[in-house]
């Protein structure tokens, strides 16, 4: 990934599926793929989100320094909304 802007968004993106779906074996390890690669190729450490007031804000260090961003809860919860809503569409092959 170009921009630790965009792996971030893909990792808690996908976080947030992992979570709300804890039996979802794809899911966990596609959020520790991308969690490894903030890891190798943006020097990223210490990585912690929480939702406040519509908002995702991320926290990390990247090589020894503070880094916070945030995103719209709307566009992270997308996928996750989306499973919610057409569970069919998406079973968990791996139960």
């Amino acid at each position: 990934m170009r921009s630790l802007q965009d792996a971030l968004y893909n990792w808690l993106s996908i976080k947030v599926v992992a979570l709300d779906r804890p039996d979802d074996l794809s899911a966990a390890e596609t959020a520790a793929l991308f969690e490894s690669v903030l890891k190798e190729d943006h020097g990223i450490n210490q990585l912690s989100y929480k939702m406040e007031e519509g908002l995702y804000w991320i926290t990390c260090l990247q090589n020894g320094k503070e880094y916070r961003t945030r995103f719209p809860a709307e566009l992270i919860d997308v996928m996750k909304d989306q499973m919610r809503r057409e569970p069919d569409r998406y079973q968990n092959y791996c139960l």
